[in-house]
This record gives C-alpha cells, structure tokens and sequence, in this order.
C-alpha cells in the first residue's frame, strides 16, 4: 500500500505542475520556485508533514519535498540564533546538492553536449 499511496501523492503534485504549466504562462523557473515555496510553506504549516506520513517519498522527492527539507533545517538552526536562518536549509539539504553536482559532473564527463 506504500507504493500506492507514494504513487498518488507523487502523481497528485506532478499532475498539478503539469496543469499550471500548460494553462499559465510560468516558465519552468517560475514553477519550481513556486513548489519550493508551496512547500516551505505547507511544511510551515505543519500540513506537509501529514502528506509525508500518506505519501512517503511520493512528497519527499518531488520539488515541495525540497521544500519542505529546507524548512524542517532552517526550524531546527534557527535555536542557535538567527544565522541558523541561512545555514539550516543548507545543512539539511547539503547531501542532496552534494549528490547532484558531483552525479551532473559525471555526467559532463561522460556525455557530450550537442546544440539545439
């Protein structure tokens, strides 16, 4: 049932970008930014936390999982004062933007960019 309920929570926020961006004029920076916020903001909120317990990773991995990640960090920092403000996204997210510089430079090196 775990596989189902990620499938749902998952294709649920994926179906959603996909209607903003066809009947909106958000470019794809406008929309990702916009699900970061949506969900800083639901985590905020304490309503992300209840689609993560549903969901599973079908909310932790799409964008408004990074979201959220970013929020739960800067919570938890900010009891150290107000620098915890900038570090704690960066702390708790710091594995993921690890994984994606060092899997894009792989990538770079095996693959080679062609022009549109």
């Amino acid at each position: 049932m775990n596989f189902v309920n990620a499938f749902i929570v998952g294709g649920t926020i994926c179906a959603i970008g996909q209607i903003i961006y066809d009947k909106t004029s958000f470019g794809t920076a406008k929309l990702l930014v916009t699900f970061v916020v949506v969900g800083c903001i639901l985590s905020a909120l304490g309503i992300y936390d209840k689609i993560v317990e549903f969901g599973g990773a079908g909310a932790t991995v799409p964008i408004t999982g990074f979201g959220h990640l970013l929020f739960q960090g800067v919570k938890k920092e900010i009891e150290n004062g107000w620098v915890g403000i900038f570090t704690g996204g960066l702390k708790s997210a710091s594995a993921g933007i690890s994984a994606v510089v060092f899997f894009s430079f792989v990538n770079a090196l095996i693959f080679s960019s062609r022009p549109k």
